[in-house]
């Protein structure tokens, strides 16, 4: 792998940022501390900088040495509700939360970027690094957007990118046109009659309702969902009860549905209200069901999905190259993506662990491979 010689450079300076943003993880929306460093860092290095978009979201913006056009650069900041068990020396000091999807590496990555870039501003156009909040499900995408990052801050094209222990070392995928799922995320809560546990008769069981629920639910894919429209339902909570002697009056659900087809979709909420409108007649007890969209389909460009692959192969050759998996979790870059053109990458790295477990560790390594790609995208798209 042959990464530019300023990169390579600075590239313990990156593993000491990842390390202390791994140490220090936030929450979507309270990323105060992570994009205090973000601004500070860009700062010093001449990029002008503007906090505050969708809450915590950080942009800078830095122009070239020639016209051209105008090329963005984004990174999610926050970290999972997650307990970390990795033992390491730099693991999370804040109980409860951690980077175990690596968005620290993908903030340092675009830090990198806006660092190399910034050295000689031998580009041409302006290069845009968008640092945003929540990505986690909780729509920081759709908040800077609502928030006017596009119209105070106009890109023609925008690229992301992720680390993957799912591929090998430097290991580089773009996945043109629909690349990951769309998610809506959904409450179910039922409203019974409670009553003391030795007396069933007297009451309405919400823990069997919740249960004939989750059951009935899997039928929506197995049986009103065509075999060839890739879509998941999954229930992934139930809550009902405190108490070895009651049966409960009320009990939740939670989950998600992950789809590319948006009828599709719109078909899994009516059967899941059909279901749900049904049982509750059965049993007589009330049940809602409060269904929202988190992430759109992310699509991307099929021509800058060939632009983003031959950049990575100026560095890491045909280990860069174009996919055709679908892949059923979600990413909120989609958002973006609905708004500018672009591309979204996926870099491998060394591990066994997957992505939101409680032992996930990052190889520090593709932290200049990330950054040497990113500013690629500046170098060979501002071009007019």
């Amino acid at each position: 792998m042959t990464i530019p010689q300023r990169i390579a450079d600075f590239a313990d300076d990156l593993t000491a940022i990842r390390r202390d943003l791994h140490e220090h993880p936030e929450l979507g929306f309270k990323e105060v501390r992570t994009s205090g460093i973000v601004a500070e860092k860009l700062k010093s290095w001449g990029v002008e900088v503007t906090t505050g978009i969708g809450k915590t979201g950080v942009v800078g913006v830095l122009r070239g040495t020639r016209p051209g056009r105008t090329i963005g650069l984004r990174a999610d900041m926050d970290a999972l509700p997650i307990d970390e068990q990795t033992n390491l020396p730099w693991s999370s000091k804040n109980p409860g939360v951690m980077h175990a999807c690596g968005h620290d590496a993908h903030t340092t990555m675009v830090l990198g970027a806006a660092r190399y870039l910034a050295g000689n501003r031998d580009f041409a156009g302006t290069a845009v690094f968008i640092f945003q909040p929540a990505e986690e499900g909780l729509g920081g995408a759709r908040a800077m957007i609502a928030d006017g990052l596009f119209e105070r801050f106009p890109c023609d094209e925008i690229y992301g990118l992720h680390n993957s222990p799912y591929h090998g070392p430097d290991e580089v995928g773009v996945k043109p046109g629909p690349a990951m799922a769309g998610a809506n995320f959904f409450d179910i809560r039922i409203t019974a009659k409670g009553c003391h546990a030795a007396m069933p008769e007297i009451g309405i069981d919400s823990i069997i309702v919740a249960t004939s629920l989750v059951q009935e639910l899997q039928s929506i894919v197995a049986r009103n969902v065509p075999p060839t429209h890739q879509l998941v339902l999954s229930v992934t909570q139930i809550h009902a009860g405190a108490a070895y002697n009651v049966i409960p009056e009320t009990a939740t659900l939670a989950g998600t549905v992950r789809y590319f087809n948006r009828d599709t979709a719109e078909l899994v909420t009516r059967r899941m209200q059909a279901i749900c409108d049904g049982l509750a007649a059965a049993h007589g007890v009330r049940i809602e069901l409060d269904m929202r969209n988190a992430f759109d389909v992310l699509e991307n460009d099929p021509a800058l999905s060939d632009a983003m692959i031959g950049a990575a192969r100026e560095f890491v050759g045909e280990k860069a190259r174009l996919k055709s998996d679908l892949v059923m979790g979600s990413e909120d870059f989609a958002d973006m993506l609905q708004v500018v053109p672009g591309a979204y990458c996926t870099i491998g790295h060394g591990g066994d662990v997957p992505l939101h477990n409680p032992g996930f560790v990052l190889d520090d390594r593709i932290l200049p491979l990330g950054a040497a790609i990113m500013a690629r995208m500046v170098e060979t798209r501002g071009v007019a």
